[in-house]
């Protein structure tokens, strides 16, 4: 029994100490217009919304998007993906866009509220299923650090939300700042959650509820070709 205590409590020191902190190679597709995913895990949902607003499915909640931001909209149409990374995740985040960050707004709180009970928390880390947590508390109250991208007439914002047990968002990126599509932009620890907002209606989805991502390399929408 000892030995194998040593080994659990060596596997979970490795787990927490270097498997969490890896930073994995990124090559990020050459396509044009694409908005890639800006953190590694699995799409929660994927959500429309019109007047500034989200509806949630369950009960028919309306959300306000500067909420989530935590400031002003520049277009109040769009879409907005929600991607949960568990403590088994990459937790490095990525810019979704290539373009200027001009803007970068970090919101403290005083004690962040849990994003999942352990039933989900499972479902989410384990069994690999998502969990539409949409309308959960955690995502107006807690801790964020939004930045925003602008590439022309095209404009994304990543919101990152912090779980409970998160202590720090590391931020490598000020507003002026010209950043590469892929780009690591932050580093957030523990279990948290990045919400991608499009500013554009028009663009194209192609992730839907329950897909896998990967940072920097999956194509979560695409916008309309220039003309």
């Amino acid at each position: 029994m000892p030995v194998l205590a040593a080994m659990l409590l060596g596997l979970q020191l490795f787990l927490r100490r270097v498997w969490f902190y890896r930073d994995p190679p990124r090559h990020p597709p050459a396509q044009p217009g694409a908005v890639l995913s800006p953190a590694d895990g699995i799409v929660l949902y994927v959500r429309p919304f019109a007047n500034g607003e989200v509806v949630a499915q369950k009960g028919g909640t309306g959300i306000r998007v500067e909420e989530i931001l935590r400031l002003g909209l520049p277009r109040t149409e769009g879409w907005l993906i929600g991607v949960y990374m568990s403590p088994l995740d990459v937790h490095y985040n990525y810019a979704p866009i290539g373009g200027e960050v001009v803007e970068v707004v970090y919101t403290p709180t005083g004690v962040n509220l849990p994003m999942v009970g352990f039933l989900d928390y499972v479902r989410l880390s384990y069994l690999r299923r998502a969990v539409d947590l949409f309308a959960a508390r955690y995502r107006l109250t807690n801790e964020r650090n939004t930045v925003v991208f602008r590439d022309g007439d095209h404009t994304v914002a990543a919101v990152e939300i912090c779980d409970r047990f998160v202590n720090r968002i590391t931020c490598f990126v000020r507003p002026g700042e010209r950043v590469r599509a892929g780009q690591k932009i932050s580093f957030i620890d523990r279990g948290s959650q990045v919400d991608l907002v499009i500013f554009d209606p028009a663009a194209t989805v192609h992730c839907r509820t329950g897909d896998r991502v990967r940072g920097a390399e999956t194509v979560l929408a695409t916008f309309a070709p220039r003309p």
